[in-house]
C-alpha cells in the first residue's frame, strides 16, 4: 500500500533532484576554461573548480540529499511505483525550475509531454491504491 508519507517522500526526492538540475548546469559554467596538459591534472583541476564553486556545491549537496531520501523511500515503497514516480516528477521539476530561470521550455510538445507524464504518474498511484484495496478485501473475505 502506498502511504501519504511515501508519496510525500517521492515528491521531496523529485523536488530535490529536479530543482537542483538547472542550478548544477549553471554551476558548471566556466569549467571549460580549466586547462591542463596532463589528464590527471585536468581531472584534479576540474574537481577543485567544482568543489570550490558554491554555485555548484550547494545544489550538488541538495541533490545528493535527495538521493539519500530516495534510497530510504525505496526500502518502504514498491519499486514499480517509486522509480517511475520519482523520475517523472524529477523531469517536471527540472522543466519548471529551468523555465523560472529563463531557460527554453520546449513549446507545445513539452506541455503535452508534461500532461502525459502526470497522467502516467496518476495511473501508477491509483493502481497501487487499488491493488492494496483488493488485497485487503481478499484478506477480510478469507478471515470470514
Amino acid at each position: 500500500m502506498v502511504t501519504v508519507v511515501e508519496l510525500l517522500s517521492l515528491l521531496l526526492v523529485s523536488v530535490l533532484w529536479g530543482c537542483t538540475n538547472p542550478f548544477l548546469k549553471r554551476g558548471t559554467e566556466g569549467i571549460e576554461h580549466v586547462r591542463h596538459n596532463n589528464r590527471v591534472r585536468q581531472l584534479l583541476a576540474e574537481g577543485k573548480f567544482l568543489l570550490l564553486n558554491l554555485k555548484y556545491l550547494i545544489p550538488f549537496l541538495l541533490n545528493q540529499s535527495g538521493s539519500l531520501v530516495y534510497y530510504y523511500t525505496l526500502s518502504t515503497t514498491e519499486l514499480s511505483l517509486a522509480v517511475p514516480v520519482a523520475n517523472s516528477l524529477t523531469f517536471l521539476c527540472t522543466l519548471f525550475t529551468g523555465k523560472l530561470l529563463g531557460e527554453e521550455f520546449g513549446g507545445k510538445q513539452a506541455v503535452a509531454g508534461m500532461f502525459l507524464t502526470v497522467a502516467g504518474i496518476s495511473l501508477c498511484v491509483l493502481s497501487s491504491i487499488d491493488d492494496t484495496n483488493t488485497e485487503m478485501q481478499n484478506i477480510t473475505q478469507a478471515a470470514h
